[in-house]
C-alpha cells in the first residue's frame, strides 16, 4: 500500500497534525490528483473551529475545499481527463469528502476543470469556491446583463473581487463597496469605489442612480449588509446574498417588487447534485482567466504543511491582504 502525507485535523481548534495515510485510488468517476496547491478559505477555518455545522465534516478529518494539481490516475468511466494534465476545482473539505490539505485525493472528475495556462498553480487554487459563489450569484441567479449598473458589497473580499470581474467580464457598470484602503484595487479592476464608512447606503443611491437604485445588488458579507442591499436595490430589481442568514426586514425589498436569491456553494459537495454544473462554471473561469478577465488576488506570502495552521489564524484574525494558498509540492 502506497502512503502520502496530509494534514488531520482531529480536534476542533487544535492545529493540524502531520500524518502519514493510505494514498487514495481513483474509483468509478473518479480522477486522483497530485496536489500542488490548497486554497485556504474561511470556510475552512470555521470548519477547524468546530463553528461549520452546515458543512457537515466529521472528526478526524482532511480539509482544504479548493486545489489545483496534476491528474496522476484516471479512474473508470473517465473520459475527459488525462495523466499529466492540469487541473483545478472546489473538491472536498466538506460532506464527509476528503480535502485538499494532502498530497493526493481521488475527486468526482465532474467537479473539475482544466487549469487556466495563465494560471499558476498557487492562483489556481485560491479561484475555485469564490469564482463559483460568485457566478451562482451574478450568472445562475440573476443573469447579469451588458449596461445594468451591478453593486457589490464587500468588493475587495475573495468571493467580492471576483463578482466584481465577472460583472465587468458581462459588460455590466460596477460599483464596489469596501473600506477606503481597497479603493484604489478596486478602481484596478474597473469598479467605482465607494466606502462604506464615509457614506451610508441613501447617500450612494442617491449619488449614482439618481436615488432609483441599482439592477443588481450582490451581498458577500451577510447581516446588516443584506438589509443594506434590499435598500440599495431598484424597484424590480435583483439582490443575491452568498450570507443571507439571520432575521431580516423584508419590507424594503417587497415594497419595490424586487427579488431575492440565496447562493449557498456546497449543495454539489454536500448531496451530489448539480456537480457537472460545478465543473462547467470552471471551465467558465478557465475561459475568462484565459482572456485575461479574472485575475485572483493573492496574498504574497508562502505556507506549506508545517505553516497551514498559521494561515487559517491569520484568516481569522482578518490579517491576509489577499486569498491565501497552502503549497503542498
Amino acid at each position: 500500500m502506497t502512503n502520502m502525507k496530509a494534514l488531520v485535523l482531529e480536534t476542533y481548534g487544535a492545529p493540524f497534525r502531520l500524518a502519514h495515510i493510505a494514498r487514495p485510488v481513483a474509483g468509478k468517476g473518479q480522477v486522483l490528483v497530485r496536489i500542488k496547491a490548497s486554497g485556504v478559505n474561511p470556510l475552512d477555518t470555521k470548519i477547524r473551529a468546530g463553528n461549520g455545522a452546515h458543512a457537515r465534516q466529521s472528526l478526524p478529518a482532511i480539509l482544504g475545499i479548493d486545489l489545483a494539481g496534476m491528474v496522476e490516475e484516471v479512474g473508470p468511466g473517465v473520459t475527459g481527463f488525462r495523466r499529466g494534465d492540469e487541473v483545478y476545482g472546489m473538491t472536498g473539505g466538506v460532506g464527509g469528502n476528503q480535502g485538499s490539505l494532502a498530497e493526493f485525493a481521488a475527486v468526482d472528475a465532474r467537479l473539475l476543470a482544466i487549469k487556466p495556462a495563465t494560471l499558476s498553480m498557487r492562483e489556481a487554487a485560491a479561484l475555485p469556491l469564490v469564482f463559483i459563489t460568485a457566478w451562482e450569484g451574478l450568472v445562475d441567479r440573476v443573469g447579469v446583463k451588458p449596461g445594468q449598473t451591478v453593486l457589490v458589497l464587500g468588493a475587495g473580499g475573495g468571493v467580492g473581487h471576483i463578482a466584481v470581474q465577472i460583472a465587468r467580464a458581462f459588460g455590466a457598470e460596477v460599483y464596489g463597496v469596501d473600506s477606503a484602503g481597497k479603493a484604489d484595487y478596486l478602481r484596478s479592476l474597473g469598479a467605482v469605489p465607494i466606502d462604506y464608512a464615509s457614506e451610508d447606503v441613501e447617500a450612494y443611491v442617491q449619488k449614482y442612480t439618481g436615488g432609483n437604485g441599482f439592477d443588481v445588488v450582490y451581498d458577500t458579507v451577510g447581516g446588516a449588509s443584506l438589509d443594506t442591499a434590499f435598500r440599495a436595490v431598484k424597484r424590480f430589481g435583483h439582490v443575491a446574498s452568498s450570507l443571507g442568514w439571520g432575521t431580516h426586514a423584508l419590507a424594503p425589498l417587497s415594497f419595490k417588487a424586487a427579488t431575492y436569491s440565496g447562493v449557498f456553494t456546497l449543495l454539489p459537495l454536500l448531496t451530489g447534485e448539480g456537480r457537472e454544473h460545478h465543473g462547467e462554471i470552471m471551465r467558465e473561469a478557465t475561459r475568462l482567466a484565459e482572456a485575461g478577465k479574472i485575475v485572483p488576488r493573492l496574498d504574497r506570502r508562502q505556507f506549506d504543511f508545517s505553516t497551514a495552521t498559521e494561515a487559517h489564524e491569520l484568516i481569522e484574525t482578518r490579517g491576509a491582504d489577499g486569498k491565501l494558498v497552502v503549497n503542498i509540492d
